[in-house]
Order: structure tokens, then sequence, then C-alpha cells
């Protein structure tokens, strides 16, 4: 029976295809086994750390299914992801609710002096 290349590696992603893109994008003239393998677990290290924040950040919003604003919500405030992710959009995403200090009211003395 066949075995596909990314049950063997112990994957969800898929290693035949990530190879094929790899060979079809001319990347490189020629491209070593252990590559496409390496790729599809980096992709899938990746996809899990953001559906894993996304998922957090949907249930603090007491929601049941993850939104465009939720992966937006976990990539931004996760300082490695947001670097990583620094020049892509994410549609119908949002932005992250932030008053600069000078615009929020003074905490006047005035209750203090009385």
């Amino acid at each position: 029976k066949a075995v596909s290349k990314s049950s063997k590696a112990g994957l969800q992603f898929p290693v035949g295809r990530i190879a094929r893109y790899l060979k079809k994008g001319r990347y490189a003239e020629r491209i070593g086994a252990g590559a496409p393998v390496y790729l599809a677990a980096v992709l899938e290290y990746l996809a899990a750390e953001v559906l894993e924040l996304a998922g957090n950040a949907a249930r603090d919003n007491k929601k049941t299914r993850i939104i465009p604003r939720h992966i937006q919500l976990a990539v931004r405030n996760d300082e490695e992801l947001s670097k990583l992710l620094a020049g892509v959009t994410i549609a119908e995403g949002g932005v992250l609710p932030n008053i600069h200090s000078v615009l929020l009211p003074k905490k006047s003395g005035k209750k203090a002096e009385a």
C-alpha cells in the first residue's frame, strides 16, 4: 500500500505538493529530498502557532469561530509573528486598539488638594 511522504514525516502539510512547487518554481536546478519535508514542517509549525493564538483571541472575545480580526489580534500581539508578518495586510483584520498617551485625559490633582 502506498504511504505518503507526509505520513512518513509525521506531518499534516503535503510534502509531495511542496516538492512539486519547489521544482516547478525553478528556485534551484536540483532540490534535495529533505528540503520539502523541512519546508512543510516549518509551514505547519507556523500555521499551528497562528491558529493557536487566533483561537485564544476568539475565546477571549467569547466566539467559537476564528475570523480575520482574531488572526490580526493574534499576530500583532505576538512580537515575533508581528515582526515576521510586518509587511502583511490581513483583509478585514482591523487595527490594534491603541490610544497614544498624549491624547489621554490629564490626571488632574484638584481632588487631592480639596
